[in-house]
C-alpha cells in the first residue's frame, strides 16, 4: 500500500506539473508576467481583469486577486535612459561589457539588485528581449527537480510586442548580432595560444579568470573541445594550486558508468525485454517499471577498512535502484545492491564489507535476480 500511495502521489505531481505548466504559457502567449523580478529599467504592474493598471509592485511583492495580471513597464526614466546609454555605447560606440560596467560603476550606479556591474550583468540587459517589449517564458526547465537544461528557441514561449519597449527592437537585433558575430571558430592550437597568452599576462587561470576576459573564449568551449579545463591547463604545462586529479577520476568513472549502462540494456534485450533509456541514464523497462544504476568507488579508511559511498538518484525516482560496488583496485565489480523503491533508504549510504541482514539481503555477486524480473515469458493461448 506504502508504494501504491507513493506512485499515486508521483503521478499527480507530474500531472499536476504539466497542467501548470499549459497554463503559465497561456498566460505568457497573452503578453502577462510570469515571475521573477523585472529587471533594471523595468517595473512589475497589476493589471485587472480588464487591462486597467492598479498598483506597481515592489520587491517582495504579489498579487491577491486571483484575476488580477502582472505586466513589464518602463521604470524610472533614470533607469530607462541608462538602458538606452548602454545598448547606444555597445552598438554605437562599439564599447565591451567590461567597458560599459566599469563606466557604470565610476557613475557609482548598481544594478537592481544593489550589486556593483560586472561584465555579466551588462550582458544580461543586452539580450534579454524584455527590453524590447517581448515576453519570452521557458528558455531554461527544472521540472521536478531533474537536472537545469537550456532549451532551443524552438521551445520557447515568446510573445512579441508585449509590453512597452524602452529600445527599438532594431537596436536590439544589432546588439545580438555583435554578440554572436564574436563566436568564430578557432582551432584547437589557436584555442591553446590564447590560454597560453593569457597564463603569460597574469600568472595563474581559472574558469573565471576566462569567462571575465574579454578576448578569451568562455571556459565551456575549452571544456567541450579538450574534454576539461584540467586537460587544456596540461597541453600548456600549466599545474594549477588546487589538485584536479578529481576530475580526472570523476571522468573515467562517468565512462565506466555508461560502458555498463549500455551491458545491461544489451543483457536486458537479450532477454526479450523492451528497453527505453532517458537522457538521465533511467531505464523504462517493458512500460513496467523503472531502474537507475549507481556505481561506488572502494576507498580504504586510514585503518585499512574498505568503505563505499553510495549515492541514489532519489531525484529520478527509480522503482529499482542497482547500486554496484567496485572492488579495492576500483577496475572491476565486486557486488550488487538491488534496492526497490519500497525500501526507505537516505540519499546517501555509506557500506563496508559486512552491513547487516537489512541491507545485505538486496546483496548480489551478478544481476542474474534483476534480469529475470524483466525476462519475457510466452504464454500459450488455450482454444476450446
Amino acid at each position: 500500500m506504502q508504494a501504491v500511495k507513493r506512485t499515486m502521489a508521483g503521478e499527480y505531481s507530474r500531472e499536476l506539473s504539466v497542467k501548470v505548466f499549459a497554463g503559465q504559457c497561456r498566460l505568457i502567449e497573452h503578453g502577462f508576467r510570469q515571475g521573477g523580478p523585472a529587471g533594471y529599467g523595468l517595473r512589475r504592474q497589476l493589471i485587472d481583469q480588464d487591462r486597467k493598471p492598479k498598483e506597481t509592485l515592489t520587491r517582495g511583492m504579489h498579487k491577491s486577486i486571483q484575476t488580477d495580471r502582472v505586466i513589464l513597464v518602463p521604470g524610472p526614466e533614470t533607469e530607462v535612459h541608462v538602458v538606452r546609454e548602454v545598448y547606444d555605447r555597445f552598438t554605437q560606440g562599439h564599447s565591451t561589457e567590461g567597458e560599459i560596467a566599469a563606466w557604470l560603476n565610476g557613475r557609482g550606479l548598481v544594478t537592481d539588485l544593489g550589486r556593483p556591474w560586472t561584465r555579466g550583468t551588462v550582458r544580461q540587459i543586452l539580450t534579454n528581449p524584455k527590453y524590447a517589449g517581448a515576453n519570452v517564458y521557458n528558455r531554461r526547465s527544472f521540472k521536478l527537480k531533474r537536472k537545469r537544461v537550456v532549451n532551443p528557441p524552438e521551445m520557447w514561449i515568446r510573445c512579441d510586442n508585449a509590453f512597452t519597449p524602452i529600445i527599438p527592437i532594431e537596436h536590439f537585433q544589432q546588439a545580438l548580432s555583435i554578440i554572436e558575430s564574436r563566436h568564430t571558430h578557432l582551432t584547437d592550437e589557436q584555442l591553446l595560444e590564447r590560454l597560453r597568452n593569457m597564463l603569460a599576462k597574469i600568472g595563474e587561470l581559472s574558469g573565471i579568470l576566462i569567462d571575465e576576459a574579454e578576448d578569451m573564449p568562455s571556459s565551456a568551449v575549452y571544456q567541450r573541445r579538450f574534454g576539461g579545463l584540467a586537460r587544456a591547463y596540461a597541453l600548456i604545462g600549466y599545474t594549477p594550486l588546487r589538485d584536479f586529479r578529481y576530475i580526472e577520476i570523476n571522468r573515467a568513472m562517468r565512462e565506466y558508468h555508461k560502458g555498463q549502462c549500455s551491458r545491461i540494456l544489451e543483457e536486458l534485450r537479450n532477454q526479450g525485454a523492451q528497453v527505453r533509456e532517458s537522457r538521465d541514464g533511467l531505464l523504462e523497462i517493458n512500460q513496467e517499471f523503472t531502474a537507475s544504476l549507481v556505481i561506488s568507488r572502494c576507498r580504504e579508511t586510514l585503518t585499512g577498512q574498505h568503505r563505499w559511498l553510495i549515492r541514489l538518484e532519489n531525484t529520478l525516482d527509480p522503482d529499482i535502484t542497482i547500486a554496484a560496488r567496485l572492488t579495492p583496485s576500483n577496475e572491476d565489480i565486486l557486488d550488487y545492491y538491488v534496492f526497490p523503491k519500497i525500501e526507505s533508504l537516505t540519499a546517501q549510504l555509506r557500506l563496508a564489507g559486512e552491513n547487516g541482514i537489512r541491507l545485505d539481503s538486496y546483496r548480489f555477486e551478478s544481476l542474474d535476480f534483476f534480469l529475470s524480473m524483466a525476462r519475457r515469458a510466452k504464454i500459450e493461448e488455450i482454444h476450446e
